[in-house]
């Protein structure tokens, strides 16, 4: 079995949602290249990966689990089935949507839009800090 490689599993989750490496950084207090790095380590601590799993709003145990393949297939089924049934691992699962995911695309992108206003301000911020520091 090939080891599991979180940090892969961090970068394809957090590209999904739409989060840019610099948003996730600044959620998480730290630079960019640490995210890098990060999405680079096969192994992550379990406090960051905590923490990582609630700006991303998703569980550890989703990260840990997260499979390339099965949410390819559970997207390949969704929209050639059209009886409202999807096939994973052999088992054919029904579902019916009980939200619009339009509305969901809305909420993530309203997520992200605060989450780059909160970076905006923070970097303003920094830039009178150092206008303030320069003149004095």
């Amino acid at each position: 079995m090939k080891p599991s490689h979180i940090g892969r599993k961090i970068s394809r989750i957090r590209e999904l949602r739409g989060i840019k490496q610099e948003a996730l950084a600044f959620e998480l207090g730290v630079s960019q290249q640490s995210v890098s790095r990060m999405e680079q380590s096969e192994n992550v601590e379990e406090e960051t990966l905590q923490k990582v799993a609630k700006i991303l709003g998703v569980s550890t145990e989703a990260i840990k689990n997260y499979n390339d393949e099965a949410v390819l297939n559970i997207i390949s089924n969704t929209f050639n089935n059209h009886d409202n049934s999807a096939t994973l691992q052999g088992h054919i699962i029904h579902y019916s949507p009980s939200f619009n995911p339009i509305d969901k695309l809305m909420e993530v992108i309203e997520e992200n839009k605060k989450l780059y206003e909160r970076l905006l301000e923070s970097e303003r911020a920094q830039n009178e800090l150092l206008k303030k520091m320069i003149k004095d």
